[in-house]
């Protein structure tokens, strides 16, 4: 059943994305409800969404209603959620100083759904003290804000300020709108490959794309939990609303987590650690006429989950990854006994289809009392999979 989606519209020129995002989310069956400042529609026509969503588009507080409704409150008590992008820093000084001069931020004054706000500007405006302080003040009140990305700017500038694509914005609203069974939740979850340099043009690595860890922080946080995502290099987009570190070596990938586990309730450990880093870093490139590369001397890198299993606190559960190929589940049986997590998850990555690199997964989820099998499924959905797991622990 489609919900009730109310749009912000202010004006800045990233209006366009939120066409897109309109339109999407009406072919998907919602009910899409757009509200435009008068400054917004300097930038695109109210026909533009209408015309997408087959709504009316309000701009004017004081019009007169089809039947007889105070507008702003009827609009507001019909909004499931609601999202304001673009959204100027005009307007989110407005909403921080508790001002409602206009339809839209009378409305966010009086709805009761989740706002979502996804701001969107010149980077020097951004980084501007004041409105950094509005932005803290709009968090603290429990609006949801989509961090804005870096980029070229539609100013000419290279910066931070630049609205996220419409599919970022449908994806954060979507996810809101799921049913949060992990509410209050702290999550630490690492992902993606590690590299341990040998050269400055050469590093040892493996062939992890980070999606499923990915995938584990994305879900969570639309499940309601508060994510931190400790990544080693990938090309994927962070997630919505999750806190991103990002770290290249194992080293650092276990300094950030040993920084962060402890006040997490849930330590999920998807990163595709390097085992093994050269001995030896040469400061300079290493050139083939000087055929020194018969050999190279590693060292062992330091087992993360492990040291996280012997630091952490008993309530707190830890789900440690296993790739593995030939004999599955009798390596993962000895892992599950060596390593000790609370929750051990295995796949197969002798399958093209599964695990490294596949947008798909399959494999086993281990609690010591039930061997779980995960038959071939989408990363999201395996992801779920595993948090319905840790969910029943918890």
């Amino acid at each position: 059943m489609g919900k009730n989606i109310l749009l912000g519209i202010t004006g800045g020129i990233a209006a366009y994305k939120t066409a897109a995002a309109a339109s999407a989310l009406t072919k998907q069956g919602h009910n899409v409800f757009t509200v435009m400042t008068e400054s917004a529609c300097e930038f695109i026509s109210p026909l533009t969404f209408q015309s997408l969503t087959g709504n009316p588009v309000e701009v004017d507080m004081f019009s007169p209603p089809d039947r007889f409704e105070v507008k702003h409150i009827s609009l507001a008590d019909r909004a499931d959620i609601t999202l304001v992008a673009p959204a100027t820093g005009n307007f989110i000084g407005k909403l921080a100083g508790g001002i409602a001069d206009d339809l839209l931020s009378t409305i966010i004054m009086a709805t009761r759904s989740k706002v979502l706000i996804a701001p969107a500007m010149n980077v020097n405006m951004y980084e501007d003290v004041s409105f950094q302080r509005n932005l803290s003040i709009l968090k603290e009140r429990g609006y949801q804000i989509i961090e804005p990305e870096s980029g070229y700017l539609a100013c000419g500038y290279e910066g931070t300020g630049r609205m996220p694509e419409a599919e970022m914005l449908v994806k954060s609203i979507l996810s809101h709108l799921t049913i949060s069974d992990l509410d209050g939740l702290k999550f630490l979850v690492t992902a993606g490959p590690t590299r341990e340099p040998l050269d400055p043009v050469r590093f040892m690595s493996n062939y992890s794309s980070g999606r499923m860890g990915y995938a584990l922080a994305d879900r969570a946080a639309a499940r309601g939990a508060e994510v931190t995502l400790i990544s080693g290099p990938t090309a994927l987009k962070p997630p919505a609303g999750v806190r991103l570190i990002r770290v290249e070596q194992a080293r650092e990938m276990q300094e950030a987590v040993l920084e962060e586990f402890a006040d997490k309730q849930v330590i999920i450990m998807a990163a595709a650690v390097a085992d093994y880093r050269p001995a030896d870093y040469h400061e300079e490139k290493i050139k083939k006429q000087e055929n020194n590369l018969k050999q190279i001397s590693l060292k062992q890198n330091p087992d993360i989950l492990t040291a996280v299993r012997e630091a952490k606190a008993k309530e707190q559960i830890l789900v440690g990854f296993a790739a593995e190929s030939g004999r599955i589940l009798e390596k993962a049986r000895d892992k599950y006994q060596r390593k000790a997590p609370d929750i051990l998850v295995v796949n197969d990555i002798s399958r093209s289809d599964r695990g490294f690199a596949a947008e798909t997964n399959a494999g086993f989820i281990f609690t010591g009392e039930e061997e779980l099998e995960l038959t071939l499924r989408s990363k999201t959905k395996f992801a779920e999979a595993v948090l319905d797991e840790i969910k029943d622990w918890l």
